[in-house]
């Protein structure tokens, strides 16, 4: 398995320690999960539950007409 060494401050590093032990997780591990998770190339699921869910949601079709510009003086 690759590996990687990662710099933090203390206060990140703090942060790591307690996010990995909350969750119950190794520090390499809560690291992966999170890498996993923000660099997808897909949608979230939550997102592709609502796709389609507005019918008046302007996504294709010609755009809505522009009023006509105000007279300039």
């Amino acid at each position: 398995m690759p590996r990687i060494r990662l710099y933090l401050d203390e206060t990140s590093h703090a942060r790591v320690e307690q996010a990995a032990q909350a969750n119950g997780v190794s520090k390499s591990r809560w690291v992966a999960e999170l890498i996993r998770k923000h660099a997808a190339h897909e949608w979230p699921q939550d997102c592709l539950r609502v796709a389609g869910r507005f019918p008046d949601f302007p996504l294709r079709g010609d755009p809505p007409a522009l009023p006509a510009d105000a007279p300039r003086c």
